[in-house]
């Protein structure tokens, strides 16, 4: 296949972003569209997580990580073909957070794509982000790849609209990491039913690139790294050769491979959150595959975030993970495993163990 640019090109541009451990920021590089076969970038930036404290005051260090990941994106040579935002611009919901985070994001010289997060929508159930940035779920086309970007942050309804006295109690609520009073997230029977007709106008071997904010399958129910419906999404995209989901919320290295299915978590400009399984109180399903990273303190403020790219060559992805205070990663699809795994730590004699947080 001809490219419009090689990898030791790629890389070599990607590079030097990494000079001085500049922001969270992910770079896909997408290598397989069917009808117009040339390599094409987009950027990734998700989980700012901006805190509104009162009048034009906000939380500087989470403001921080988002400015730095806008400029260091303006920066990128080649430029990207677009940009796509994870979810969770703002933590509590908030017009003055939303309208902080977009204010920023303007300054990016590319198309952006939204993607919902829970933080964005639990306060007014995602209104004044929809008047901002449109419909809560949709697709598009990009040189021969078809991308869906799903809103998997919903929950039942009862929850939804019966259990809480305020939206601000609601918000507060789904906010919380460890919270019994949570419910799980879904993409729900409408955005299904959605979904089905869309992927229906597509042939199958065209790759399917899936946007969601939460892993589209289980990890632990008490922290909400879970879509109650994943089995039943995972379903419609079945039929496809090459599907690739990528996500934010779990604000950690993480991938795993169901069946035709590839899944990559991206990093968070804001904090990193602790591996379910370091939670010895209960059961969690995270994945087998996966090899977590080594950290000391899961709150240290930037050390298990950084920036990645994804380099997605014949429909597969390399995962190339660079992490702040903490060793670099790549996560390469294997061809004759059929599956993602470490390049350095996969070999069990290699890892490292994480620390035990809980």
């Amino acid at each position: 296949m001809k490219t419009s640019m090689d990898r030791r090109s790629f890389l070599k541009g990607a590079g030097v972003l990494a000079v001085g451990g500049l922001i969270p920021l992910n770079l896909i590089e997408v290598a397989f569209g069917k009808d117009n076969p040339q390599n094409f970038t987009f950027g990734y930036i998700s989980d700012s997580h901006l805190t509104h404290i009162k009048g034009t005051q906000f939380v500087r260090n989470w403001d921080h990580g988002l400015r730095r990941a806008v400029a260091e994106l303006n920066m990128m040579d080649p430029k990207p073909d677009f940009v796509v935002y994870g979810g969770d611009i703002a933590q509590l919901g908030k017009k003055e957070e939303i309208d902080h985070g977009l204010e920023m994001l303007s300054s990016i010289r590319n198309k952006i794509h939204y993607v919902m997060g829970e933080h964005d929508y639990y306060l007014d159930l995602g209104k004044y982000w929809e008047s901002q940035l449109g419909p809560q779920w949709y697709s598009f086309d990009h040189k021969g790849v078809h991308f869906v970007v799903l809103n998997s942050i919903l929950t039942y309804p009862d929850w939804t609209y019966k259990r809480w006295p305020t939206a601000k109690e609601r918000m507060h609520q789904m906010a919380r990491l460890d919270n019994p009073q949570g419910s799980p997230f879904m993409v729900g029977d409408a955005q299904r039913a959605w979904m089905q007709q869309d992927l229906a106008k597509v042939s199958k071997d065209i790759p399917i690139v899936v946007l969601s904010h939460s892993p589209l399958y289980k990890i632990y129910k008490g922290w909400n790294f879970w879509t109650d419906d994943a089995e039943q999404v995972q379903a419609l995209l079945r039929p496809f050769n090459k599907v690739t989901v990528i996500h934010g919320h779990v604000h950690q290295v993480l991938y795993n491979q169901i069946g035709n299915i590839s899944f990559y978590a991206v990093m968070s400009t804001a904090w990193p959150w602790p591996y379910a399984n370091t939670y010895t109180q209960a059961k969690s399903l995270v994945p087998k595959l996966t090899v977590p990273m080594n950290r000391a303190d899961p709150f240290h403020e930037r050390d298990a975030t950084g920036w990645t790219h994804f380099d997605l060559a014949n429909g597969h992805v390399d995962t190339h993970y660079q992490l702040w205070s903490n060793t670099d990663r790549t996560v390469a699809f294997n061809t004759r495993d059929g599956k993602p795994e470490d390049t350095v730590y996969q070999p069990e004699d290699q890892r490292i163990p994480p620390q035990t947080q809980y």
